[in-house]
């Protein structure tokens, strides 16, 4: 997924000062997986691992963990799907949306995160 969509994806645009964050899954820290993202993304990494180490059930995570999937699949299931393009035009449909719809649920998140997040900001930020 990273080398064959990912990466060529990000060539095709200018991101050369964009920052990557994941979660601390497993399957995402192996270490090609890491080597590839370090040498990707340089010191621009937040992950377990990375150059900057993410701590376990961030605030900046949690949210896209525990409400956005499960959001975005019970409005993309809404209705009965009959065909592929149906489901995908649902997916850009919900995906605009919550763009649109939940720019607060973000920005409460980001002023009010949790209390070991501020503490850790503050030493490594």
């Amino acid at each position: 997924m990273i080398t064959n969509f990912f990466i060529p994806e990000l060539n095709n645009h200018d991101v050369q000062e964009l920052w990557f964050q994941q979660d601390g899954a497993t399957c995402h820290i192996a270490r090609a997986t890491i080597d590839l993202l370090k040498d990707t993304f340089g010191d621009r990494l937040i992950s377990r691992f990375g150059p900057v180490n993410w701590p376990p059930r961030s605030c900046d995570l949690t949210p896209l963990d525990y409400f956005l999937w499960s959001y975005v699949k019970l409005l993309v299931y809404a209705d009965k799907l009959q065909t592929l393009d149906h489901l995908k035009d649902n997916i850009r449909r919900v995906i605009a949306d919550v763009g649109k719809s939940h720019r607060k649920l973000d920005v409460q998140i980001r002023l009010h995160p949790s209390q070991p997040w501020q503490s850790y900001a503050r030493n490594h930020i």
